[in-house]
């Protein structure tokens, strides 16, 4: 299953299409009703099974792909999340949304992905809370890299709080521009520095056809993920990026 957390809805979008997107979220099937009922929960509207989006790959191959969608509207819902009174125990902390709206289907599925936005507000903290394992994507520049050592001190931190073990799978390199001499110095000082989270040696360059893909993902069905991403580099170079994480994942 994959959950998208992040307001800028790119996971949704890329998985059902924004027609099928627009159609969601005008009738509220989003995680923006989970989120909703627990500002204003006088107004319990929130249908999970209504909510979840099945078999969302358009994928022949691949039909056990499931969905809980994320809409524009969490933008204005996150700033609100922190007005929340906690209940006795702290039944109802913000933090606890997500993991207490899906506890009656996270067990049936082998893999959940989520995807968050990139702060460490509550919309993460809610992905995190029900997470093992967290993955940080970065391009190879100063500024984005900056931050990731107080990124995986505060993730740490969560996790001692809430008393569960949520491990950094790795640092993901993305739009990676060969032959830039900037970006290979600070992937290799990531390699070199990085204690915390491990640099996965695949990275994903920049390329056109992925930026593009999003206008035409949905319009035609293919039979394999080859078939989709083309026979180029950029189908091998995700396939080794899933291999990679599926072993670190297994141990």
């Amino acid at each position: 299953m994959a959950i998208d957390l992040d307001p800028q809805t790119n996971a949704t979008l890329m998985l059902i299409g924004e027609e099928k997107w627009e159609e969601i979220n005008s009738t509220n099937h989003t995680l923006v009703q989970l989120f909703t009922d627990a500002i204003e929960p006088e107004q319990q509207k929130f249908n999970l099974q209504q909510t979840l989006q099945r078999q969302v790959s358009n994928v022949k191959d691949v039909d056990n792909l499931d969905l809980l969608p994320s809409s524009l509207d969490l933008i204005n819902v996150q700033d609100r999340l922190a007005t929340i009174p906690s209940g006795q125990f702290y039944a109802t902390s913000p933090i606890e949304i997500l993991r207490r709206g899906i506890r009656s289907v996270i067990n049936k599925y082998d893999y959940i992905l989520i995807d968050c936005p990139p702060n460490l507000g509550i919309m993460t903290l809610n992905g995190l809370r029900i997470s093992q394992n967290y993955i940080i994507p970065t391009i190879p520049d100063m500024l984005s890299t900056y931050g990731i050592p107080q990124i995986t001190k505060r993730v740490r931190e969560f996790s001692e709080a809430i008393a569960e073990s949520i491990e950094p799978l790795g640092i993901v390199i993305s739009k990676y521009q060969i032959g830039m001499s900037l970006h290979d110095r600070v992937i290799n000082d990531l390699r070199r520095y990085s204690r915390d989270a491990p640099v996965f040696e695949t990275t994903i360059p920049q390329m056109q056809q992925i930026a593009e893909a999003v206008e035409f993902i949905h319009s035609q069905q293919f039979s394999t993920l080859k078939q989709k991403w083309g026979y180029a580099g950029q189908f091998y170079t995700y396939l080794s990026l899933t291999q990679e994480i599926m072993k670190r994942v297994v141990g």
